[in-house]
């Protein structure tokens, strides 16, 4: 009888830890954080990482390399690789590099067939609103070296006439508004006004420019949607494919006060939630707009709560419902980059903790351009550009000093919520 109690006894504590909301289950795992360098700090500049899980469990990370970034025509896209189990990440090598043309800001995932896509821009004239995004597609990438690409391809973001309908529109409505205001700086507004309405009407200004950032969101294993944003135009775009490549249409623009570099996450009812960097005037928050027919219309951008210095940050969502959000948590400077969750679906974000915060008052570090993802274990790993800022750091050969790397950090969710140690 007594073996019969705690029998049910046990059956009971189980049935009632199901009955229990997601977000209210107790976790007994026991947290847990490691972090290194993909390779040792180095003058060269390198920068805009995304990480990705391949199906073996073996993690990739890619990032923009060279002497700068528009500006500088040995630019191109690198590599590495941790293979599962391993410590240490593999030596560099190369996955896009066209000769005499900068490749920066690339995105990585994988797609339902488990192949793997790289997406970047090359620029064109040394400046962003010259950028042509492209994408290469591989299905042999767990080796060594390089992924061994089936497709390359230019990606044709061609936004038509509604694009040039919602620009007008929005930029209308968003005049009225400021107008209202007596603080509004007329003369900027009215240069801002007539530069994007002049943009948004030529074909070629409206075709270039869009670059990547975040990692693309596939919804039902069928809908491809890869954010999209334009320093020319200040706002962000979906590009949508429903073929996986072979037609690419685009969503309306989400047309705001600076809103670049979207992130998407899918909520529960299944509508879609994007942030977007801050490129605009204060008070500097990351901006937000909602999609509820699987992401070709948008809804009008608005200031979120969540500060933001202008760099991007990326949202997911995990297995148990939560969300996380990988961000510069500050008004100002990128030497503070935090982890935040949320257990309602971005409303609050109850718990934070910082994976760097650099409180030099003249020679603060920058840590930025965040890429998040959860990997099938439920642990979270992250990467991002990793930059000293120090007087008396060790130099090269050429003497110029080692200040720059990629940063992967592995981590959990409890990690997170036990919050900053002081």
């Amino acid at each position: 009888m007594k073996k019969l109690a705690i029998f049910l006894a046990l059956i009971s504590v189980g049935v009632c830890s199901l009955l229990l909301p997601e977000s209210r289950a107790v976790s007994t795992a026991k947290p847990f954080y490691n972090s290194e360098f993909v390779f040792p700090l180095e003058h060269w500049h390198n920068h805009s990482s995304c990480i990705v899980e391949s199906p073996n469990g073996d993690l990739l990370i890619c990032w923009f390399n060279g002497s700068g970034e528009r500006q500088a025509d040995d630019v191109k896209i690198e590599g590495a690789r941790l293979k599962r189990g391993a410590k240490q990440w593999s030596p560099r090598f190369t996955m896009a590099d066209t000769p005499g043309y900068p490749d920066t800001n690339c995105t990585m995932f994988i797609d339902p067939q488990r192949r793997l896509w790289l997406m970047w821009p090359t620029i064109l004239a040394n400046e962003w609103h010259t950028a042509l995004m492209k994408y290469k597609i591989s299905s042999r990438y767990a080796g060594q070296g390089s992924p061994i690409w089936e497709v390359s391809e230019v990606m044709h973001v061609t936004p038509g006439q509604e694009f040039v309908d919602t620009v007008n529109r929005t930029l209308d409505e968003w005049e009225k508004r400021q107008a209202l205001s007596p603080e509004t700086p007329r003369e900027t507004l009215s240069a801002y006004s007539t530069r994007v309405r002049k943009m948004a009407a030529d074909k070629l200004s409206r075709r270039i420019g869009w670059m990547t950032r975040a990692h693309p969101i596939v919804l039902d294993n069928q809908r491809l949607i890869v954010p999209l944003y334009s320093d020319g135009f200040s706002f962000s775009l979906m590009a949508i494919t429903d073929d996986w490549g072979k037609t690419w249409k685009t969503s309306t623009p989400l047309v705001g006060g600076g809103n670049i570099q979207p992130s998407i996450v899918k909520r529960k009812d299944g509508s879609l939630y994007t942030l977007m960097r801050d490129n605009g005037p204060a008070p500097k928050r990351l901006h937000q707009s909602e999609s509820r027919d699987r992401g070709e219309t948008w809804s009008p951008v608005t200031d979120s709560n969540l500060p933001n210095p202008g760099s991007g940050a990326e949202l997911i969502s995990l297995k148990n419902g939560h969300w996380a959000l990988i961000y510069n948590d500050t008004e100002r400077g990128r030497h503070s980059l935090a982890v935040s969750i949320s257990d309602d679906e971005g409303k609050s974000w109850k718990w934070t903790r910082h994976l760097e915060l650099d409180s030099a008052p003249t020679e603060a570090g920058s840590f930025s351009y965040p890429s998040i993802i959860q990997a099938r274990d439920g642990s979270l790993h992250a990467s991002y550009s990793y930059h000293l800022n120090r007087s008396n750091l060790e130099k090269d050969s050429d003497g110029k000093p080692k200040r720059k790397s990629i940063k992967h950090a592995h981590f959990n969710e409890e990690w997170v919520m036990e919050g900053d140690k002081r």
